[in-house]
């Protein structure tokens, strides 16, 4: 069970969630329950994403005295979310978010990693609720995580700790976005996958659903042996999309890439949140960083 202060005798809580493709924003009870909730595309704000984002946090704000503001934002970033620099999102570059968003909205902010706050959300919300150490990730578009490891979501010195995306996972893979090759964001995302195939990831063929499977199995085989969790959660629309056939294929990855005693059982599991989880997520970023 994960530690995040009193989240649940929190008041409601103004949820902004930032990734590559939209910016979601909703009102978040302390309970998990959702109003208010509306959105924004990405590619229809390349040169105003700014001023789109404010506008849309007003008018689910509305009249609601709100005092807390909670963000997911793609990443990396500095600590806090001072500064911003999401790899897919290339018209922030060291963007000043917390500050920008605290300025223009008159209320305190609170910034994380859109995938480190999904892993808050599946220990208080979700599939881990019972679980001390595991792995949250997300397989879309990109390819984030999260790391629990007794009870505590691991920061790391910069506040980036996660970002499993950049495990490598293919020698002399693919060109990824942070400049690396192989990564696993390179071969297993969405993106990527339309990259490498030329189709939409959700018309991929059974031998790229089962690739993309055993990658991501392989990556998370390999956290285990060195952080020694047991449990992996993963949502997004690639990993759920392609279904069982991705699951099956990723245990048995996982299991074969990591021989060690104490995780030689690790399985990767549904999350549970559903498309909640990343406002839910947000939330309990702005809830976290309060206490």
């Amino acid at each position: 069970m994960i530690a995040v202060g009193g989240a649940r005798r929190a008041s409601p809580c103004l949820a902004l969630d930032i990734g590559a493709t939209k910016v979601e924003a909703a009102i978040v009870a302390s309970e998990g329950t959702i109003s208010r909730r509306s959105r924004l595309d990405v590619a229809s704000h390349r040169s105003d994403l700014f001023d789109a984002l404010v506008d849309l946090a007003r008018r689910v704000r509305g009249d609601e005295p709100i005092a807390l503001i909670g963000v997911g934002c793609a990443g990396p970033m500095t600590r806090g979310g001072n500064t911003v620099s999401p790899l897919n999102i290339t018209q922030w570059r060291g963007f000043p978010l917390r500050e920008s968003l605290r300025d223009a909205l008159n209320t305190e902010v609170y910034v994380d990693g859109d995938a480190r706050a999904l892993a808050l959300a599946e220990g208080v919300f979700g599939a881990a609720r019972d679980v001390t150490s595991y792995l949250s990730m997300v397989v879309s578009t990109g390819v984030g995580g999260g790391l629990v490891l007794n009870g505590r979501l691991l920061d790391g010195d910069s506040g980036n700790a996660g970002h499993v995306g950049h495990l490598n996972v293919v020698t002399n893979g693919a060109l990824c976005s942070c400049g690396a090759y192989g990564c696993l964001e390179a071969e297993a995302s969405g993106w990527a996958i339309e990259a490498r195939t030329g189709q939409p990831p959700d018309q991929a063929d059974q031998a790229t659903r089962l690739r993309t499977g055993e990658l991501v199995g392989r990556a998370v085989g390999m956290l285990s042996s060195v952080l020694d969790f047991r449990q992996c959660f993963v949502a997004g629309s690639v990993a759920l999309g392609y279904g069982d056939e991705f699951f099956a294929e990723a245990n048995k990855s996982a299991r074969a890439t990591t021989m060690m005693p104490y995780s030689h059982d690790v399985e990767i599991r549904r999350s549970q949140l559903g498309a909640d989880g990343p406002l839910l997520g947000a939330a309990l970023v702005g809830w976290r960083g309060a206490t």
